[in-house]
């Protein structure tokens, strides 16, 4: 009876003991549980403060995308704008080059045609002035002599400094004429003209320039260039003056008086 009195005071004793490790351990299992708790509830509302001040600083960021986005539109819409009206001014400009173009191309057209007028005016006037100063003896003055100085600027590079139409000399009762004379620095030039130039006439003219200096002799030591002129020249005679070292000046194509054989007798 003792013994079995013992062991319900053994399992009483332990039963109370257990109890109390029992309580121990669930006071110290709730006292971590209320500071797991207490963390948790902490670190949540870190959390939440984080995500709050993210989901602030988003809308912040969405609200400034949205404004940017919304100038950007309408820059873009302004832009939009200028460009079509740039193509429409560049539109009003080709129309007003294109209309432009076909004015200067009328004008050219007119231009030409008054040209080509001039020209016929100018061979028709130059024919009838020829005809008249070949009818009157004055196609010296009238023709030679005018193209005189730009000529020989243009061919000899010569500055006209002295001039003659109709230069007599005498010497020892013998008569010496020249139907023009011009003279630069380092040249001096016989011209001789005729109204109906022929081949003799070249023989004649190259014959009497062999007594130049002889009448002229205050030109010695220059250059003596001969120069045939008329108003027209055959091909013949053209021919046969180069030979001669002859230039022949008269019209060409009856625009401007010109020489007609220049680079055939300086290659001579």
């Amino acid at each position: 009876m003792r013994t079995l009195e013992h062991r319900v005071e053994s399992l009483e004793s332990l039963l109370g003991q257990f109890i109390v490790n029992t309580d121990i351990a669930l006071r110290r299992l709730e006292s971590e549980m209320q500071k797991f708790r207490e963390e948790a509830e902490k670190d949540r509302k870190a959390f939440e403060e984080r995500l709050q001040r993210y989901i602030e600083e988003s809308e912040k960021d969405r609200r400034a995308f949205q404004d940017e986005m919304r100038a950007f539109k309408d820059e873009m819409r302004a832009f939009k704008d200028e460009m079509r009206a740039f193509k429409d001014e560049m539109r009003a400009f080709k129309d007003e080059m294109r209309a432009f173009k076909d004015e200067m191309k009328e004008f050219k057209d007119e231009m030409l045609e008054f040209k080509r007028r001039q020209e016929e005016e100018n061979i028709r006037k130059n024919k009838e002035w020829s005809a008249l100063a070949k009818k009157m003896g004055t196609i010296v003055e009238d023709l030679i002599a005018p193209a005189l100085r730009p000529t020989l600027s243009k061919y000899f590079q010569c500055e006209v400094i002295m001039e003659g139409q109709r230069i007599f000399r005498r010497k020892n009762g013998e008569d010496y004429e020249i139907d023009a004379i011009a003279g630069c620095e380092d040249k001096i030039f016989m011209i001789e003209a005729r109204s109906t130039p022929k081949v003799e006439d070249v023989k004649e003219i190259k014959k009497k320039s062999k007594r130049f200096f002889e009448f002229f002799p205050e030109h010695t030591g220059k250059e003596l260039i001969i120069i045939f002129g008329s108003i027209i020249f055959p091909e013949n005679v053209i021919k046969y003056a180069t030979k001669q070292g002859i230039y022949v000046l008269a019209w060409r194509e009856w625009q401007y008086m010109d020489i007609l054989n220049f680079d055939k007798v300086k290659s001579k």
